[in-house]
C-alpha cells in the first residue's frame, strides 16, 4: 500500500473528523472509500465520452425518426 500526504482545507478536515467519528470509521477508511467512489464515477464518465467520440467519429448517429420518438416519448413523460 502507498502512503500520500496531502492538505485539507480545515473545514473539510473537520468534516472528515466528526464522519469518523459518527460512524466509527477511520479518517483514512473514509478517505480512502470517498476517492475511490469519486475515481470510479470518473472513470466511468471518461469512458463513456471516449465511446461517444468513437462513435461519432464513425458516424454514428441517431437519425431523424429516433430523434423524434426519443423527443415525443419524453413530451409524452414530462405531461
Amino acid at each position: 500500500m502507498s502512503i500520500m500526504s496531502l492538505r485539507l482545507p480545515d473545514e473539510l478536515a473537520d468534516t472528515l473528523a466528526n464522519l469518523a467519528r459518527a460512524t466509527g470509521r477511520s479518517k483514512s477508511y473514509l478517505a480512502i472509500d470517498a476517492l475511490r467512489d469519486y475515481l470510479a464515477r470518473e472513470a466511468w464518465q471518461i469512458a463513456e465520452i471516449q465511446k461517444a467520440v468513437e462513435e461519432a467519429d464513425a458516424g454514428d448517429f441517431a437519425s431523424p425518426e429516433e430523434l423524434k420518438a426519443t423527443f415525443d416519448k419524453w413530451a409524452t413523460d414530462a405531461n
